[in-house]
C-alpha cells in the first residue's frame, strides 16, 4: 500500500541515501521521498542528483547546520499541520555527524510520529569489512580540527578496549592518522576506507604506523572522504580486571573513594567506574 493510501499526517521520515554509490538506494525509500509533501536537505543541490537519478520530482527545503534552530521551528508546524516531511543528509544515515538531531527530540517531545526508513552508513559498511572486532565498538565521528583538543581527544580513547570508528576530511587524514598513530601506537591495527561505493573506493589494511607511510606516500589516497576503523587497545580489559581486584583488596585499608583512585591510577582506568561499581556490589 502505498503512502497516499493511508494516513499520513504528522508524519517525519528518517531516510538513509547512498553513501556513493546511488544504485544503493532502496524501493522504500524511492517511494517515501516521492510521496512526502516535503523533504529536508541538508543540501538542496545534492539532494537534486539523488533525485533526478530516481527519477523523483519532490519539494525541497535547505534544513543544515547553519539554519536548524530556525527551520526547526517551521518544520515543526508543517508536521503539526498534519503535513509528511522527510528529513535526508547528503549522504547515509541522517544525525550521524550531521545535523537532525534537536528535530527529531521535539517531534518525539511534541508526540509527532517518526519513521526510520534504514539504509546505507558510512560507519558501519566500514566495520563490516575492517576484519576487526564488531560485536563491541563505538562511533566517535569527526575529531577536532584544532591539533591540541583533537590530541587530547584521542587520549580519552587510548585505553577504549572497543573497536574505534572515526570520519575524517582529505584536510586532515594525514595529521590525524599522524596523532593516532603517536598515541595508540604505531602498532595497533587499522582499516582506513576512503571514497566507499564509489568509482575510486580503496581500502587499507595494517597498522596506525603503516597506513600513515601509505598516506603520506602517495598524494592520492589523501583525497576524498575517509572512514577510520581502529582496533580497540588489548591490553584495556585485563587492566579493569587487574584494578577491580586491586580496589577490592584496598577496600579493607581505605575509604572506599580513596581504594578506587589508588587503583585507578595505578592501572590507568576511570577510577569514577571503579567506584560505581563498588557500590553496586555494595548496594548487592
Amino acid at each position: 500500500m502505498s503512502l497516499k493510501a493511508k494516513d499520513k499526517s504528522g508524519l517525519l521520515y528518517v531516510v538513509a541515501t547512498p553513501i556513493g554509490n546511488l544504485s544503493d538506494m532502496s524501493d522504500r525509500a524511492r517511494q517515501v521521498l516521492s510521496e512526502v509533501d516535503l523533504l529536508l536537505c541538508e543540501d538542496t543541490r545534492q539532494t537534486a542528483k539523488l533525485l533526478s537519478f530516481c527519477g523523483i520530482t519532490a519539494r525541497t527545503r535547505s534544513f543544515h547546520e547553519h539554519n536548524e534552530t530556525k527551520m526547526q521551528q517551521w518544520a515543526i508546524g508543517q508536521l503539526s499541520d498534519g503535513r509528511s516531511l522527510a528529513l535526508v543528509s547528503d549522504a547515509g544515515t541522517p544525525l550521524i555527524s550531521d545535523p537532525g538531531f534537536s528535530l527529531v527530540r521535539e517531534a518525539r517531545k511534541r508526540g509527532i510520529r517518526i519513521s526510520p526508513i534504514p539504509g546505507p552508513s558510512a560507519a558501519v559498511a566500514a566495520l563490516s569489512v575492517s576484519g576487526l572486532p564488531a560485536n563491541r565498538f563505538c562511533f566517535e565521528g569527526f575529531l577536532p580540527a584544532q591539533a591540541t583538543r583533537r590530541r587530547h581527544a584521542l587520549d580519552n580513547l587510548k585505553h577504549e578496549s572497543r573497536t574505534v570508528i572515526f570520519y575524517e576530511s582529505s584536510h586532515r587524514i594525514e595529521r590525524c592518522l599522524e596523532d593516532m598513530a603517536g598515541i595508540f601506537g604505531a602498532d595497533r591495527p587499522v582499516m582506513v576506507g576512503r571514497e566507499m561505493t564509489k568509482l575510486h573506493e580503496t581500502f587499507f589494511y595494517g597498522t596506525l604506523g603503516e597506513a600513515l607511510h601509505f598516506a603520506r606516500s602517495d598524494e592520492y589516497q589523501r583525497k576524498g572522504e575517509f572512514v577510520v576503523v581502529i582496533g580497540g587497545n588489548v591490553d584495556a580489559d585485563m587492566d579493569w580486571e587487574k584494578a577491580c581486584n586491586l580496589s577490592d583488596r584496598l577496600c579493607s585499608a581505605f575509604p572506599l573513594k580513596e581504594a578506587c583512585r589508588i587503583a585507578g591510577e595505578t592501572f590507568s582506568v576511570n577510577r569514577n567506574r571503579l567506584y560505581r561499581r563498588m557500590l553496586t556490589r555494595t548496594n548487592e
